[in-house]
């Protein structure tokens, strides 16, 4: 095999507006503003990647992730693209934290890396494409009755799985979710998202509340900077605990295992720096029967066919969060997974990630070229 080296790394900013305003207790968001990583090797092999940074939960945002991106390409120009584990430990070198842009240089990394292998993705992961793959759908936070109608809707559109924005107060929270239940009946799988809104006593009320509710899982109900506290809401939840801002990395992942303090673990490339360290989390998880969803931010289909793709790597992953890019107004990536009416997904067979985005979308982003 020829020796690989870095020759080129393409920035991007990609803005794309929603269809409807997303909006969680942490946020209001109108636009999936993303940055889009292209690297290119001397070897004709190129790869893609792409982030959405979140300011509240990872500390970045378009701006800073497009400047950041820029310090990352420098010092990776020249590095051998299939030696991830070196790449990565640069990029670490580089600067502290920023998950977010780093994995969008990882997914374009393991890109490059699948294709060499002339292999699928998910093939290159270990995993086989034999698992059936559905993602939910979100009912954003606004009133009770809103949230109630808007989940009849994603019923009557035949998602399997509805998932369910909270964070407020206790009224508001527990009366959204009765409505719900009222509209949608019982049957279909509701899992709640708090997104760190409740304090330690509010969570234990609301899920001792919603328990007769049918609930699958409840994300993040307290402050991800409260994580000690976390094991007694699991310990005194009927419903089951998923870690999401909790669990960044691995070692998040490794200290919330020790700790016993989440029944599940959602993994999202976004704050895992990407695939490589995920794969950490997944091999803490299988070591210690922890279940797994994999889910994301507000990345286009390019970012979450690498999802998907991930996803197909360990039987420990039994959820799949991965409808933002139905919320998009725009989709300008070519290949990538594909949706069904009831939100279930294919992937891409072809070598590699199996996801691009066309030159002629580029040419119209904002855009760095590090040479």
């Amino acid at each position: 095999m020829p020796d690989f080296k870095i020759k080129q790394i393409e920035i991007y900013k990609s803005p794309i507006k929603l269809k409807d305003p997303f909006i969680i207790s942490l946020g209001k968001y109108t636009h999936a503003n993303n940055v889009v990583i292209v690297i290119r090797t001397d070897q004709g092999i190129y790869g893609f990647g792409e982030c959405s940074p979140f300011f509240t939960i990872n500390g970045e945002n378009m701006d800073t992730a497009f400047v950041a991106a820029q310090y990352l390409a420098k010092g990776l120009m020249g590095a051998d693209p299939l030696d991830i584990e070196n790449c990565h430990r640069k990029m670490d070198e580089i600067m502290y934290g920023n998950s977010s842009i780093k994995s969008a240089f990882d997914i374009a990394l393991y890109d490059i890396a699948s294709q060499s292998a002339k292999l699928p993705l998910y093939e290159f992961l270990g995993g086989n494409n034999t698992k059936k793959l559905y993602t939910d759908y979100t009912v954003s936070i606004g009133l009770p009755t809103k949230m109630a109608d808007n989940a009849l809707k994603i019923k009557q559109d035949s998602y399997q799985a509805i998932k369910v924005k909270l964070g407020r107060s206790f009224d508001e929270d527990v009366e959204s979710i009765r409505l719900i239940r009222e509209k949608v009946g019982m049957e279909i799988p509701l899992r709640l998202d708090a997104n760190q809104g409740w304090d330690v006593d509010t969570a234990i009320k609301i899920l001792k509340t919603l328990e007769p509710f049918n609930i699958e899982s409840c994300e993040e109900p307290i402050p991800r900077w409260d994580f000690m506290e976390l094991r007694k809401v699991k310990d005194e939840s009927p419903i089951p605990i998923m870690a999401d801002e909790t669990c960044g990395d691995h070692h998040d992942a490794k200290r919330l295992i020790n700790l016993k303090a989440c029944d599940t673990i959602n993994i999202k490339l976004g704050k895992s720096s990407g695939i490589f360290k995920a794969l950490k989390i997944i091999e803490l998880a299988e070591k210690n029967q922890i279940k797994l969803q994999v889910g994301g931010f507000l990345e286009s289909r390019l970012a979450f066919t690498a999802s998907a793709h991930l996803a197909l790597a360990s039987e420990n992953i039994i959820y799949f969060d991965f409808d933002t890019p139905l919320m998009f107004t725009e989709d300008p990536v070519r290949g990538g997974i594909k949706y069904d009416k009831k939100g279930n997904i294919t992937i891409p067979d072809q070598i590699g990630l199996g996801a691009w985005m066309e030159d002629d979308y580029l040419q119209t982003l904002e855009k760095v070229i590090i040479t």
